[in-house]
């Protein structure tokens, strides 16, 4: 039990980093999304490997909104094989080439209301640090949530987001293990954007455009819930097709 207790406590402190100090990060970054959002605008995210995990997590998710839009590139975070055709390693390979970022760009028609939010939880890697330097050429605010804003993504994005994590990511070290496990910073990210999140609803419903939530029928039913569905859907269409 000692290992798992160690964790707990680990993710402990862990929010408690967050908490302490990224609030007003985190309040920055909810005032910039909801007021791109308010103008039909769209807060693009990315990430490759696991980091792709939050950008799912951001949208589509039960409790989330239109107004965010994933990208997501097999190439770099589709490797469950591990091994093989479509492996790990490859996925390790082609996330840091130079250039990948900007043939994933061209893809795509920006608009003056759009920013980028980009998941890295190293910050180094050529396509995260390079989708940060497209997108701000394009002339987009950059949204980065890594685990220090001391790495090249930090130091190019507008607003930093900390996932309260350590370098090196995992948490728990073993007597007997030359090496630590069991990472934080996907647990990190996860509060932070979902901090983000309530931060930019409560946002939009002061301005008068409450979101389309996706919405559990828990909550509301499950024909209300069909009926939240359909439209958050919908509005997710309408905001995407300039793309």
């Amino acid at each position: 039990m000692t290992a798992l207790n160690a964790y707990l406590d680990a993710i402990d402190a862990l929010v408690a980093r967050i908490r302490e100090s990224q609030t007003e990060a985190i309040q920055r970054a909810a005032d910039l999304c909801a007021d791109l959002i308010a103008k039909d605008g769209l807060i693009h995210l990315f990430g490759s490997g696991h980091s792709r995990i939050l950008v799912e997590e951001t949208y589509p998710r039960y409790g989330s909104f239109p107004g965010f839009h994933p990208i997501v590139e097999l190439s770099v975070s589709y490797h469950t094989q591990v091994v093989g055709a479509n492996g790990q390693r490859q996925a390790m390979f082609i996330e840091r080439i130079h250039g990948l970022a900007e043939t994933i760009l061209r893809n795509f028609e920006f608009g003056p209301n759009d920013a980028m939010m980009i998941f890295s939880s190293g910050g180094e890697n050529a396509v995260s640090v390079e989708m940060a330097e497209g997108a701000k050429r394009l002339g987009m605010s950059v949204i980065a949530v890594t685990t220090t804003r001391n790495c090249t993504l930090g130091r190019i994005a507008d607003i930093v987001l900390e996932n309260g994590g350590v370098p090196g990511d995992a948490l728990v070290h073993i007597d007997g293990l030359e090496t630590p496990v069991a990472p934080g910073s996907t647990v990190g990210g996860a509060i932070v954007v979902n901090a983000l999140k309530a931060a930019v609803a409560e946002r939009l419903v002061a301005v008068g455009k409450p979101p389309l939530v996706l919405s559990s029928p828990v909550f509301v039913g499950a024909e209300r819930s069909r009926e939240l569905f359909e439209a958050s859907y919908n509005d997710y269409r309408r905001r995407v097709r300039r793309l």
